[in-house]
């Protein structure tokens, strides 16, 4: 029996996946072969009655591309000195790190949108081998550029790899369901992060690090395989043929490919001076600033564009809704608060204490366990009361209290129980990574579903890039600053003043070579500029606060 679901404008119920049935623009799984054992064989329509064991299936393959694609970026955090060093690139080895996160962000939006055209099993295929590509390239590259291209089109598969798994969970299932389906997403992508450095560092140690990329080939093979066998079918539903049945000219009349290269253009531009400025280049140079420029003219292009594209690659009716843009600036500034703890925590420790490099990581197990604890935690809440606004402000909450608490209580003697404080963090990111996701989806027309959950992916992709690089950067400054004071009361002279900083700037381990009162000088002066870090995260999540209490809390199956 084909179960119908409700037209495009109309908000979803717990009772409807986010599907839309008229829309011209969406996609509905319509085909799918049934296990003999539980339904009997053939094809049926796929609504709410979907079996269970289906939807488990079907998201846990696609679970293995979440895991490859996390640990792969771990892998690289841990490893990119040592690419580097292979091809006498070491000053360079950011490159590795960049040329990802920027291809990552230019295509992010546009794989929800070809997935509502040509289906979203066809653009998963697709993104797994562009990654398969581009892992095998850094494998085999004789040159250190070599590499950065194959890390560019990882990049751009690993995007589509991440985006696309929510768009298929807002497909299958209802809305109350989809935070706690999220939830374990977002504990497998966790785990991988937290797997890929250790691992990444042992095949260094003991196979070479090319092996760290060509042993995901086949992994990720396996996953395309088991996505051909097991993610059904996608039809257009402006008609009732299969998008196969779709003649190609009129497919390719509907990718808006002016708009996918302005966008590109303008993420790129946007984000290359924040990556790049402060370490390749002076915040003041030319080249920062004239490329920060450029980003904000392509924005006003852009727009301009898309107002005369009958289907464009993002939708701007997503960016009518108050709540929707709150939802992406609040996950946005979450993230970027939790990626400055993430910069920060294992430095201090590696200061303060003289911690190894292993355990200094260690030390940011609590906000990874909060991470998971929260999202699977929200998940549960929401599936059961329909409620999310005050999720929302709970997360940011208790996020804004734990890095006031490091403000308040890190001062370089710090406690195994006060090395804690970093849960709420932790706690309180992931509360909102699903909480925020259920707010996007109760007021973006489901036929703008994919291009508005690739936008969120993108908006936390900005954030990471943005919270990493304004927490180094303060970091650096205040250090700086506060031990240019130190010294100079010390009775230093400016050439001795201008080494040690230069030396305490780049190279961690030089608190390890220093006694006395320039230790304790630099130690202090370390403290002092992580602090404003932690001021700095506290400023983003406060931030966030601030928005979640305007969000609308909407009705989700007859709750108010």
């Amino acid at each position: 029996m084909v179960q119908r679901v409700e037209t495009a404008g109309t908000l979803p119920t717990e009772e409807s996946p986010l599907l839309n049935e008229t829309s011209p623009t969406s996609s509905l799984i319509k085909k799918i072969d049934q296990d003999e054992e539980s339904i009997g064989s053939g094809e049926v329509e796929i609504g709410f009655g979907i079996p269970r064991a289906q939807v488990v299936r079907i998201i846990s393959v696609l679970l293995i591309g979440i895991f490859v694609a996390h640990t792969d970026g771990s892998i690289l955090l841990a490893t990119h000195s040592n690419i580097a060093s292979e091809f006498n690139a070491l000053g360079d080895s950011t490159w590795l790190i960049t040329s990802f996160a920027l291809a990552g962000a230019a295509t992010q939006t546009i794989y929800g949108k070809l997935s509502d055209i040509y289906g979203r099993r066809t653009l998963v295929l697709i993104a797994y081998s562009i990654f398969v590509v581009g892992c095998a390239i850094v494998g085999v590259g004789q040159t250190f550029w070599q590499v950065v291209i194959g890390r560019v089109i990882s990049g751009a598969g690993a995007s589509g790899m991440a985006g696309l798994v929510s768009i298929l969970i807002t497909d299958l299932l209802p809305i109350r369901e989809v935070a706690q389906w999220r939830a374990y997403v977002n504990l497998v992508a966790t785990f991988g992060r937290s797997i890929g450095g250790p691992l990444g560092g042992w095949l260094v140690d003991v196979i070479g690090w090319r092996w760290s990329f060509f042993g995901q080939v086949p992994i990720i093979l396996v996953a395309i395989v088991l996505v051909g066998a097991y993610l059904p079918n996608v039809i257009s539903k402006d008609s009732d043929s299969t998008i196969s049945d779709e003649p190609q000219r009129s497919k390719l009349s509907r990718i808006d490919f002016k708009g996918s290269f302005i966008f590109a253009i303008m993420i790129l531009a946007i984000l290359a001076p924040i990556e790049l400025g402060g370490n390749k280049y002076p915040w003041t140079h030319p080249i920062i600033i004239g490329t920060f420029i450029t980003g904000i003219f392509m924005i006003y292009v852009f727009v301009k564009v898309e107002q005369g594209q009958e289907e464009p690659i993002l939708p701007l009716e997503i960016f009518h809704q108050r709540d929707a843009v709150f939802s992406f600036l609040i996950l946005g500034l979450q993230t970027a608060a939790q990626l400055g703890l993430m910069f920060s925590v294992p430095l201090y420790f590696r200061v303060t204490q003289g911690a190894s490099n292993t355990a200094s990581g260690a030390h940011l197990v609590p906000a990874v366990v909060g991470n998971a604890i929260g999202g699977i935690l929200s998940g549960i809440i929401i599936k059961r009361s329909g409620r999310y606004k005050s999720l929302i402000i709970f997360a940011v909450t208790s996020s804004s209290l734990s890095y006031l608490l490091l403000m308040l209580r890190w001062h370089g003697n710090t406690n195994i129980w006060e090395s804690l404080y970093i849960f709420p963090g932790g706690f309180g990111t992931g509360i909102a990574q699903s909480a925020v996701f259920i707010s996007l989806q109760a007021v973006v027309d489901p036929a703008h579903t994919a291009p508005a959950v690739s936008f969120m992916y993108l908006s936390s992709t900005i954030a990471l890039t943005m919270g990493l690089s304004v927490s180094s950067a303060v970091e650096g400054v205040a250090l700086r600053w506060m031990l240019n004071h130190k010294l100079a009361d010390l009775g230093f002279g400016a050439e001795e003043i201008r080494k040690i900083i230069g030396d305490a700037i780049s190279d961690v381990d030089f608190v390890d070579r220093i006694t006395g009162q320039v230790k304790d000088a630099v130690v202090s002066s370390y403290v002092y500029g992580l602090w404003w870090t932690h001021a700095v995260s506290f400023f983003f999540s406060f931030s966030a606060l601030s928005l979640a209490l305007f969000i609308k809390q909407r009705r989700l199956g007859g709750l108010s």
